[in-house]
């Protein structure tokens, strides 16, 4: 794909599947008292997400990473294409040879009076849902990615304190289904969502289980379950992406709760053999008990929905960026994820999570004439 002169890029709109009724079907009708069930039947949705960062200008050479949507799985998730503009010396999208993420890298040249870069990317998704009732046989996976989902990270080492709580945790399950069950409900039970943590949370599960300190927020309770699901020898990753509208079921706190540029939100997902990966999400079980309304715990009908729904569920109000981990950016740091947009000015990186260094305004609305 070349380069347009202004430095845009067109969206990826070359398959003629886009164009087809039948892949984007009309989305059905839901009452806000319909149980949070959702399931790919529900359709197609095309969302458009607009990012734009304005660098703070000290005078010195200065480089953004954005992440952009680079997940595609033909059932539940398709990234349709990015464009940028702005005022940038060269910009260009890179994607990781191993792990597959995707991000816009923008340079300016020293002296620049105002950075500027807008991106926009769609992609369409649709609500995802797993039979567990019915198993069958998914195809193997291959070696390489085995390793890859199975492997220690800086933040999730496998040895130690992660293997041995794992292995009791699993002690008794048979079968790998009921070992990642079991790995769900232990962090459901036992963490809490830390309305505290800076962003999303670091993932350092090590220290998590050292010091017994298991609140935290979403790369924190799902690095958890990635961490123990590996240890425990499944296949597992963490999927890094954000909120992009409200929730269609009635849950507030599962929406994208007005600013986007705050939504960001990570996800998980296990490979299990009768029926490939799985997706979960025991930090939003915690986030419906914090923030769905006061009083709330596990026990609370609407708690209890959700928990049940979020093993092998996922509403598609959020886009994936990527799975990568300890991803070393091209000619920056190695960062534990990217979910947020990065940048540096000189030799010093920006703090990602605040504004009065590092500006950036996330905004995302759904396409329905492309319906």
């Amino acid at each position: 794909m070349t380069h347009l002169p202004n430095r845009r890029r067109r969206f990826l709109l070359n398959s003629a599947a886009w164009c087809t009724s039948s892949l984007l079907a009309p989305l059905a009708a839901h009452a806000q008292t319909r149980p949070f069930d959702p399931g790919p039947a529900d359709g197609w949705r095309v969302f458009e997400l607009t990012t734009k960062v304005e660098p703070i200008n000290s005078g010195a050479a200065t480089t953004v990473w954005i992440p952009i949507p680079s997940v595609e799985a033909p059932d539940w998730i398709r990234p349709m294409g990015n464009l940028w503009q702005g005022n940038a010396t060269t910009v260009r999208e890179w994607h990781d040879p191993v792990q597959g993420a995707g991000l816009i890298e923008a340079s300016w040249d020293a002296g620049c009076p105002a950075p500027t870069l807008e991106i926009t990317s769609r992609v369409a998704t649709r609500d995802r849902a797993v039979d567990l009732a019915h198993p069958g046989r998914a195809p193997a996976l291959d070696a390489a990615t085995r390793a890859l989902y199975t492997r220690p990270t800086r933040m999730a080492p496998l040895d130690g304190i992660v293997g041995k709580t794992a292995r009791s945790i699993t002690a008794g399950a048979h079968g790998d289904l009921a070992k990642a069950r079991a790995i769900y409900e232990w962090i459901v039970e036992n963490t809490q969502r830390n309305p505290k943590v800076r962003g999303c949370g670091l993932g350092d599960i090590r220290f998590m289980l050292e010091t017994g300190d298991l609140s935290g927020k979403c790369a924190d309770l799902s690095a958890l379950f990635t961490g123990l699901a590996r240890a425990a020898g499944l296949p597992a990753r963490d999927v890094y992406g954000i909120r992009v509208a409200d929730s269609r079921f009635g849950y507030h706190s599962l929406g994208k709760s007005g600013d986007v540029s705050g939504a960001q939100h990570c996800r998980a997902e296990v490979w299990l053999e009768e029926f490939g990966w799985v997706p979960v999400d025991p930090a939003d079980v915690r986030k419906v008990v914090l923030e769905e309304r006061p009083g709330l715990t596990l026990a609370s009908p609407v708690v209890a929905a959700a928990r049940k729904t979020l093993f092998g569920a996922w509403e598609m109000n959020w886009v994936a960026y990527n799975t990568a981990q300890d991803l070393a950016l091209p000619g920056g740091p190695t960062l534990p994820f990217l979910m947020y947009p990065q940048g540096r000015c000189g030799s010093t990186m920006l703090d990602s999570l605040s504004a009065d260094t590092f500006a950036y305004d996330i905004r995302a609305r759904e396409l329905k004439s492309m319906l």
